[in-house]
């Protein structure tokens, strides 16, 4: 059987008009400023002037990933039209795509199969600007950075401590280190430089966790782009930077507003990493969702031991959010891998691998349900291949947790493959009360915040600080940041720091190599293994399959 593509099915889609999905979301168009006729973004004063009580929030995660694919987007999407179909007023709430996987190896992030987010192609390219904004500002702060050494260094900066990167928002593994500044005085200072990706920016989290301009603001001017020859840090405010950098995000701050392949509005806003930064869309488009919709379903990136973790530790505490439910998203395939098999023998039944491979799962559903103690369901995403004694052993193994198994076949069905989960999620939502709780409080030292996600959320035994990180510890906790939650950045393949721990891993310790603070973010940003702030691309890049013929169809995007 052939089967479409996902760009040939959101081709084929017959979308609505912007206006009508702003209709269906309760948005008034006073607050639309259309991007075309299929895209908008709303205006900032929705959320001062609603007063529409909050909807219901649910948090999709998943299992540790593997490359069998798991179906997070998919499911988020599918789970919101399946609450369409079954009568529910509902908004989703994602994250908008960075160009890096798209011409990469992952691929975009609008879903697949009938449950996508659409236009799919703006969403996965240029979309509304959101991301050009970002590395606009992020550039410009760099650029005065340079330009206040070069014009005399009033602030006393050392340019051995400079900390502020450029970005671009593509994996290009040859600017992660650089020397600018050659050809002499008159262009610069030479100095160690280096690009991240523009998602890994501090600007895409600042972002992402501001609830209004006059806060976007104060967070830019917070940042802390080095230290002088005295150890002090120097801000993005002394630089008298941060005005003209608001100025390049105000639109930027606006979500955006766009559709599901069934018409639910969908606000798509946002986009830091989250194997980096803390892998949720922003703050202010959750919010809008939640006043738009009676239900509201969003994500967090990776497996719940990384974006599940921040959206809950970071996100919700500093948004004031409770979410009413959490989905855990799992296919037998990739917890087969997780049990030792190869791609390539994951059409076979083996009960021996599945169960090998379920401790992944069951450990990501005991964190959610016994750790910050919310109510759990998990969704399979059905293979064709998958056999009922796999699945049965799954629904098994999960009801000792006391956690139901949903089916879910959203990629093929869209809402109609959702209905089932979405009736279980609305049952968790009026039936079972949530004790939302924090992994760690924000009393504790950073060294023991650290080691409280490591041992209740990785299921390690504690951390290893190396002498570097150890120094960085006190400085931050010397500077007054000692109060901030953790980022903690790691591998996304593993509960440990070693990709090649499947499973759930046990007696391993987590080792931190590097710790910095993110000012303007408000978080302490914690370096694990081997993290790259700049990806590269791989031997084959999805890059090379992408094309538009002379009618501006574009193909090869996924």
């Amino acid at each position: 059987m052939q089967y479409k593509t996902d760009i040939e099915i959101a081709q084929s889609c017959k979308m609505k008009p912007i206006m009508e999905i702003a209709e269906t979301a309760h948005v008034d168009e006073k607050y639309i400023e259309q991007y075309g006729r299929y895209k908008a973004k709303i205006d900032l004063s929705l959320l001062n002037e609603s007063d529409k009580k909050d909807g219901k929030l649910i948090l999709v995660t998943a299992i540790t990933p593997t490359p069998a694919g798991e179906g997070k987007t998919t499911t988020t999407i599918g789970l919101a039209d399946g609450l369409k179909r079954i009568g529910k007023d509902v908004t989703v709430a994602l994250r908008e795509p960075s160009l890096g996987p798209v011409f990469g190896v992952k691929g975009g992030a609008a879903g697949g199969g009938y449950a996508q987010v659409v236009p799919m192609e703006d969403i996965n390219l240029h979309f509304t600007g959101d991301f050009h904004a970002i590395g606009a500002a992020n550039n410009l702060l760099a650029a005065m950075l340079d330009n206040h050494i070069q014009q005399g260094n009033e602030l006393n900066i050392d340019v051995r401590r400079i900390t502020w990167k450029r970005c671009v928002d593509m994996n290009d593994r040859q600017l992660r280190f650089v020397v600018d500044g050659l050809g002499g005085k008159a262009n610069g200072t030479p100095r160690e430089d280096g690009f991240d990706i523009t998602v890994a920016s501090e600007i895409m989290a600042v972002l992402c966790l501001s609830d209004s301009i006059t806060d976007l603001k104060k967070r830019l001017s917070e940042i802390i782009v080095g230290y002088t020859y005295d150890n002090a840090p120097v801000t993005c405010g002394q630089l008298n930077a941060a005005g003209a950098m608001t100025a390049l995000l105000k639109d930027a701050l606006k979500p955006n507003l766009v559709q599901t392949l069934e018409g639910t509005p969908a606000f798509v806003h946002g986009g830091p990493f989250a194997n980096i930064a803390h892998g949720c869309n922003s703050v202010i488009a959750t919010k809008m969702a939640l006043k738009m919709g009676d239900y509201t379903v969003t994500e967090a990136g990776f497996g719940a031991d990384l974006g599940a973790e921040k959206f809950l530790d970071i996100k919700c505490r500093k948004a004031g959010l409770t979410p009413d439910a959490v989905v855990v998203v799992a296919t037998v395939r990739a917890l087969k891998m997780h049990g030792g098999l190869a791609k390539n023998e994951l059409a076979t039944e083996d009960l021996g691998a599945l169960e090998l491979g379920i401790p992944n799962l069951l450990r990501h559903v005991s964190n959610i349900k016994n750790v910050y103690k919310l109510p759990c369901v998990v969704a399979v995403n059905r293979f064709p291949t998958d056999t009922d004694n796999e699945i049965d052993f799954i629904i098994e193994k999960c009801r000792e947790l006391g956690v139901n198994t949903v089916l879910s076949t959203v990629w093929a069905e869209g809402g109609k493959g959702g209905e089932a989960l979405a009736k279980e999620v609305v049952r968790l939502c009026e039936v079972e009360q949530g004790d939302f709780t924090f992994s760690y409080s924000l009393d504790s030292t950073i060294e023991e915040k650290i080691d409280a996600v490591v041992k209740k959320v990785y299921g390690g035994d504690g951390i290893v600080v190396l002498p570097a990180a150890k120094k960085q510890i006190a400085e931050l906790e010397a500077l007054g940041f000692g109060s901030l939650p953790v980022c903690i950045a790691k591998t996304q393949y593993s509960f440990s720091d070693d990709p090649s721990k499947l499973g759930a891993p046990e007696n391993f310790e987590i080792t931190v190599k590097n710790v910095k603070v993110s000012a303007g973010a408000g978080f302490i940003v914690v370096l694990t293994g081997d993290i790259l702030t700049m990806p590269g691309l791989p031997k084959r890049p999805a890059a090379e399959k992408i094309d538009v013929d002379e009618n501006g169809v574009i193909s090869g995007l996924f």
